[in-house]
């Protein structure tokens, strides 16, 4: 039978081995859920996360054990938090949690997790009041700004280009792969440069051809992206141009893109109320 686990912290690492000393691939958020495929003694378990199906171990004291009925309930019903960093808070507990988190079976105010009850003040969404369109997109990608670069991360304290291009669709309601050259195989490519639009995602290779960057169109030919830090730089036929140093620093290979039909097009809106509709309010 199938064992089930869901992360309590702010995040915790995926390791590509059962030691503290392995290589930190990817990371687990409060509240995402994963199934537990081998055990390594009491100390390590190997996840398979729910979300894309990343494999990789983790510390068992970092995970709580829940349910199957819990892991279909929290699967169904969640919301994610918007909020850059906020606090969770219960009778004996307050967990700092991130943009992006899940709050499994929440209620608009608290939601209930081991017995406790916990209260989030802050600003979430529920994945059906999301209506994945560029405006989206790009705003959530730009709460990310600033973050520093860190190998194997998807939060604002350290991501990746991968897990802000992942982490920035996953709130949109669009899931993909945890790796640039697993994601590059989705979408519909576009042919030129000149023809992306805002949200559409760009892919580098490096000089063995091999995929290892991506970073997402902006407006006034940008791409947002995670390189020493996430941040805005020029993009053209050629690859993101560095504007401070003067030079390019990767060579683009395809753009792709994952918002079907006129979703791309930022100024989707209502003739008769002038908003965007069934859009959640950011800012």
């Amino acid at each position: 039978m199938s064992s089930y686990v869901i992360c309590p912290f702010s995040n915790v690492p995926i390791r590509n081995g059962s030691t503290n000393k392995s290589e930190i691939l990817s990371q687990l958020l409060f509240g995402e859920l994963a199934e537990v495929i081998e055990r390594k003694g009491r100390q390590w378990i190997k996840v398979r996360c729910a979300w894309d199906n990343y494999v990789g171990w983790v510390a068992a004291n970092q995970l709580m054990p829940i349910t199957p009925s819990e892991f279909e309930l929290f699967q169904e019903h969640y919301a994610y938090s918007l909020e850059l960093f906020q606090p969770l808070m219960a009778d004996k507990a307050c967990i700092p949690i991130v943009l992006g988190a899940r709050l499994p079976n929440f209620d608009g105010m608290r939601f209930k997790l081991d017995g406790q009850y916990y209260t989030f003040s802050g600003q979430a969404v529920f994945p059906n009041d999301v209506k994945p369109n560029a405006d989206f997109i790009l705003k959530i990608a730009r709460r990310y700004l600033h973050a520093p670069f860190l190998w194997g991360g998807r939060t604002p304290m350290g991501i990746d280009a991968a897990g802000l291009v992942q982490m920035v669709f996953k709130i949109a309601g669009i899931p993909l792969p945890r790796e640039a050259g697993q994601q590059v195989y989705l979408g519909e490519a576009v042919d030129f440069v000149e023809q992306a639009v805002p949200g559409d995602v760009a892919f580098f290779e490096n000089r063995t051809g091999r995929i290892t960057h991506c970073g997402i169109i902006l407006p006034e030919e940008e791409v947002i992206h995670a390189y020493g830090s996430v941040r805005i730089d020029k993009i053209d036929h050629y690859g993101i141009y560095d504007r401070d140093a003067g030079k390019y620093t990767h060579r683009l290979r395809v753009v792709k893109r994952f918002l079907k039909g006129g979703e791309n097009r930022k100024e989707r809106v209502n003739k008769q109320s002038g908003k965007i509709p069934n859009q959640v309010e950011l800012f």
